[in-house]
């Protein structure tokens, strides 16, 4: 089991900075799961879901928006530091 070099701080840039690319990659794989069950229940019962088409776009615009502000605070970040 890795130690940690300093007790975690939720104030700390990197802490932050870490906790944004979890949320992030924790957002992308729920909505993975969702839009393949989602598809794969469709195609086995035979029905088109209109809304189908439109809850994943919305979803995936929202996806994209959140990962352009993440890499917008890890670019800020790297900035500060240089």
């Amino acid at each position: 089991m890795p130690k940690l070099s300093k007790p975690p701080d939720p104030n700390d840039p990197e802490y932050q900075s870490l906790e944004r690319r979890v949320n992030f990659y924790l957002h992308l794989a729920i909505y993975s799961a969702c839009m393949t069950c989602m598809w794969f229940i469709q195609s086995i019962t035979e029905k088109v879901w209109i809304w189908s088409v439109w809850v994943a776009a919305i979803w995936a615009v929202l996806l994209l928006g959140h990962g352009i502000w993440v890499l917008s605070k890890e670019s800020k970040m790297q900035n500060v530091e240089n």
